[in-house]
This record gives structure tokens, C-alpha cells and sequence, in this order.
């Protein structure tokens, strides 16, 4: 499994937090930051091949990453050079050669504790799985979600309010035919005029109005999305009272264990057993 995470943009709604650091590098709990923590619960969770989209302050990335103590886990980054006139459709797009294989797609500005990870890794067999919180009432800014059970009907912020079931945390799952179903959408869109200013949830929505998208409910774990200031200080004060599951020597362990794993069961295959 490999994750993509999209990290380009400077999060300007942040004011001067953001001036001279990217968004994706903010501390969240102690120096730890908001990519950080993401790496973190990807590594719990198994997912140890990560691709970083980088925009805004990318050398500030790569520094972070070569800094990280986490030989296990292979973390490599990508830039978009339109950070800074573009949405996320085309950070998405640059890292279209990379969707080879069944892959999580995963917004730079959204944290969830290791429990939501491991419930979309165990979602039914899909081509794409979005994972959706449901709540009492939504307002403009939520990625809102149409459902028809757990099928995704539509997606996006202008959905009438009468039709929305939940909303989106900006965690995605692609598998079987997924991966290759979604690089040719993204390798469509990007020709539209509108392209850099389009989310890729837009081709979610287009897809899902043609083929089957599956959606899986996390309501009730924690997860945060950091958009604005208020939004850092409620990370900050969620994580102080609970952890996400992650303890830092038990991430090594169970990386160590796979690691273990691995080799034996590649040995088992060269020795023909």
C-alpha cells in the first residue's frame, strides 16, 4: 500500500503562522507537526511508501523528512510548481505516475487517529472508498457528501443542504481498478479551463455519477482539519487529552515486526515454499 499526500499549499488563511513555513509543518503536538503525526499513523498502520506533494516551502519539507528518524519508512517528495494559482486537482495530478498500484490519497491538512486509517484498510473490496464523517448540520466550507446507503451519489461544497449526508475528511482509498480509473479522470480534467481551480473530489463526483464509489463512515473517531487558527488551537487541545493511538517506540516495533515479516516471507518465496 502507498499513500500520497497532497502538502503544497501555504495555508494562508492561517495568517503568520504560515508566512515563512508551509502549512503541512506546523507543530501540532510539541514539536511534532502535522505531516509528522500523518507519517506516524501510516507507519501504525503499515503504510510505509509515501509520496509528499510539495509546493510552498518545499525545501522546508525535504529538510523535515531527511531530519525524520524513521529508516523504515520510505518517504519521498514531488512538487507542483503552480502551488500558488492551483487547487489540490493539480497537486493530484502531479503525482499521477505514482498511482500504480492501490494507494491512499490523503489531504495535507487532515489529521485522524489510527483507528479511522485501519477502518477504511478494512473496508470491503472497492475501486474507491471515501472515508465520510456524518454530523448534525454542515456549513459552507465542509466538502459535503450525497449518499444512497454508503455509495457516493455526489460530492462537493454547493451540494443543497437537504441532500447531505455527511461530509468528507479528505481521506481516500483506491484499489482494483481504482488506481487506473482515477489517473485517466485526473488526466482529463486537468484539460478543462477551470483545472487549477478544481479539488479532486470533482473527479470523485464525476466518477461517482458513472461507476460505483463506495463510502466508509469514521463518525465518532477523531480526526481534524486545520484550515484556520481556531482550528490549529482545537488540534493542539484534542491531541493534549488523547493521543491517537501512536506511541513512538510502538510505531518502530511494529515496523521492526514487518520489516521481519517481510524478509521471511521473501525468503519462504525464493526457497520455493
Amino acid at each position: 500500500m502507498k499513500a500520497i499526500i497532497l502538502s503544497a499549499g501555504q495555508g494562508t488563511r492561517l495568517g503568520r503562522l504560515t508566512a515563512d513555513r508551509p502549512k503541512c509543518l506546523l507543530p501540532v503536538r510539541g514539536e511534532t507537526s502535522l505531516l509528522e503525526l500523518q507519517l506516524d499513523v501510516l507507519a501504525a498502520c503499515g503504510v510505509n511508501d509515501v509520496r509528499v506533494v510539495t509546493g510552498f516551502g518545499g525545501e522546508q519539507v525535504d529538510a523535515c523528512l531527511r531530519a525524520r528518524r524513521a529508516p523504515f519508512q520510505k518517504v519521498s517528495t514531488l512538487y507542483n510548481p503552480f502551488f500558488d494559482c492551483s487547487d489540490n486537482l493539480i497537486s493530484c495530478f502531479m503525482a499521477r505516475e505514482e498511482m500504480d498500484q492501490p494507494f491512499l490519497l490523503i489531504n495535507g491538512d487532515t489529521i485522524f487517529e489510527t483507528r479511522a486509517l485501519e477502518k477504511l484498510l478494512a473496508s470491503p473490496p472497492a475501486s474507491l472508498t471515501l472515508a465520510v464523517n456524518e454530523k448534525e448540520s454542515y456549513d459552507a466550507d465542509d466538502m459535503k457528501v450525497s449518499l444512497d446507503g454508503v455509495r457516493l451519489r455526489a460530492v462537493g461544497k454547493q451540494l443543497p443542504l437537504d441532500s447531505v449526508d455527511a461530509e468528507s475528511i479528505g481521506l481516500m482509498l483506491f484499489r482494483e481498478r481504482g488506481p487506473a480509473r482515477f489517473r485517466r479522470a485526473l488526466e482529463l480534467a486537468v484539460r478543462e479551463p477551470c483545472a487549477k481551480k478544481s479539488w479532486y473530489l470533482s473527479v470523485v463526483d464525476a466518477l461517482a455519477r458513472t461507476d460505483r464509489v463506495e463510502t466508509i463512515a469514521i463518525t465518532g473517531l477523531r480526526w481534524w482539519e486545520v484550515d484556520c487558527p481556531d482550528d490549529l488551537i482545537a488540534v493542539r487541545h484534542g491531541l493534549a487529552e488523547k493521543r491517537l493511538g501512536v506511541e513512538t517506540a510502538r510505531v518502530f516495533e511494529l515496523a521492526a515486526h514487518a520489516r521481519e515479516q517481510r524478509t521471511r516471507r521473501n525468503e519462504r518465496c525464493a526457497s520455493g515454499y
